[in-house]
C-alpha cells in the first residue's frame, strides 16, 4: 500500500505541472487582464504610478516568465503568491474560508450517503417495484439539474415563499459565532448539493447491490438458513459498497466544484465565493491557487478510492 500511495504521488507530479502550465496560459492569453482592473480602479494615479505598480506585480512580462516566476515561489519558498486585489497572501485568504466550504460539503455528503445508499440497497433488493421505478426518476431527475439554477429555484420556494430559510450568508447578526444559527444557514445550500449528487450515489449503489445479489455465496448463505436481512446487510452490503468508496474518492472534486456555484448564488464566503469573485477580478494568483487545490483533490480523491477499496476488500493487491 505504501508503495501505491508513493507511485501515485511521483505520477501526480507532471500532471499537476502540466495542469498548472494550460491554466496560467490560459489567463495569461485571455482578453482583458488583470491590468484593466487595476486602471479603473486606480484612475487616481499617474500614468508613471500605475506603470510602476504593474512592474512591481511582474504583470509587464509575458505570461510564461511571469508562470516561471510563480512556480518558483510555490517550489521553493512553499508560496501560492499575493492577491492582486488587496495584497494579501492567497494562501491566508483561502484558510480564511475553508472552514466554511468544509462544512457546508460535511454535511451535504454526510447527508448523502445516509439518504443514498439505503434507497440504493433497496432498490436493488426490490427491483422492479414502484419504489425502485421512483428511485430511478429522482435519480436522473437530479442528475439533470444545474446546481445553480436548483440554487435559483431553492432560494426562491424555501426562502423567499415558504420563510423556512435564510437567503444568504452563514449567520444572522448578532448570533456570529452561534453554531446552530450556522448550521440553520448552511441546510438549504447543502441540502441543493446534496440533491445533484443523490443521482450518481443511488445509481452506483443499486447497481453494485444487484451486481452482488446473484453471487452464488448468497444462496449458499440463504441455505443455511439465515435471515435476510442477515444476508442483505452481513453478506452482501460488504461488496456492494466497493464502487461506492471508488464514487466517494471520485466525487470530492465535483463536490468542491459544485460548491464555487452554490456559494456564490447563496453569498456564502466560502472558498468558492473567493473563487468566483477572483475570476471576475482577474485575480490570477486566487484563481490559480483554487485551481490547483481542485487538481490536487482529483488526484487526492483517485488515491483514497484505491486505497479504500483495497481496505474494503482484502483480495484486492496493489503490487
Amino acid at each position: 500500500m505504501i508503495a501505491l500511495i508513493v507511485r501515485r504521488i511521483a505520477a501526480a507530479v507532471p500532471l499537476l505541472l502540466l495542469i498548472s502550465i494550460i491554466s496560467y496560459a490560459l489567463m495569461g492569453l485571455s482578453p482583458g487582464g488583470p491590468t484593466a482592473i487595476f486602471q479603473q480602479q486606480a484612475r487616481q494615479l499617474s500614468p508613471a504610478a500605475r506603470a510602476e505598480f504593474i512592474h512591481t506585480l511582474g504583470l509587464d512580462k509575458p505570461w510564461y516568465v511571469q508562470y516561471v516566476y510563480w512556480l518558483g515561489n510555490l517550489v521553493f519558498h512553499g508560496s501560492l503568491g499575493v492577491s492582486y486585489v488587496d495584497q494579501r497572501p492567497v494562501v491566508v485568504k483561502i484558510l480564511e474560508k475553508m472552514p466554511v466550504t468544509l462544512e457546508m460539503l460535511s454535511i451535504a455528503l454526510v447527508c448523502t450517503i445516509l439518504i443514498a445508499i439505503p434507497i440504493g440497497i433497496y432498490s436493488a433488493v426490490r427491483r422492479g417495484s414502484a419504489f425502485d421505478y421512483a428511485a430511478t426518476v429522482l435519480a436522473f431527475a437530479s442528475y439533470g439539474m444545474p446546481v445553480f439554477w436548483l440554487s435559483v429555484i431553492a432560494i426562491d420556494l424555501f426562502a423567499a415563499h415558504l420563510h423556512w430559510f435564510p437567503a444568504s450568508g452563514i449567520d444572522a447578526v448578532g448570533h456570529e459565532r452561534d453554531p446552530v444559527d450556522r448550521l440553520y444557514h448552511l441546510i438549504l445550500p447543502a441540502a441543493v448539493i446534496m440533491t445533484v449528487s443523490l443521482a450518481s450515489w443511488i445509481r452506483y449503489q443499486r447497481a453494485a447491490m444487484l451486481n452482488v445479489l446473484s453471487e452464488l455465496y448468497l444462496r449458499t448463505a440463504r441455505s443455511k438458513g439465515l435471515s435476510e436481512r442477515v444476508v442483505i446487510f452481513k453478506h452482501a452490503l460488504r461488496n456492494a459498497l466497493l464502487p461506492t468508496i471508488t464514487l466517494f474518492g471520485l466525487n470530492l472534486p465535483a463536490l468542491f466544484g459544485g460548491a464555487f456555484f452554490v456559494e456564490f448564488v447563496f453569498s456564502i464566503p466560502g472558498m468558492g465565493y473567493l473563487g468566483i469573485n477572483a475570476i471576475f477580478q482577474r485575480d490570477y494568483p486566487t484563481v490559480m491557487a483554487l485551481t490547483m487545490i481542485t487538481a490536487v483533490l482529483v488526484v487526492l480523491g483517485n488515491l483514497l478510492a484505491d486505497i479504500g477499496y483495497g481496505l474494503a476488500d482484502p483480495r484486492i493487491a496493489y503490487d
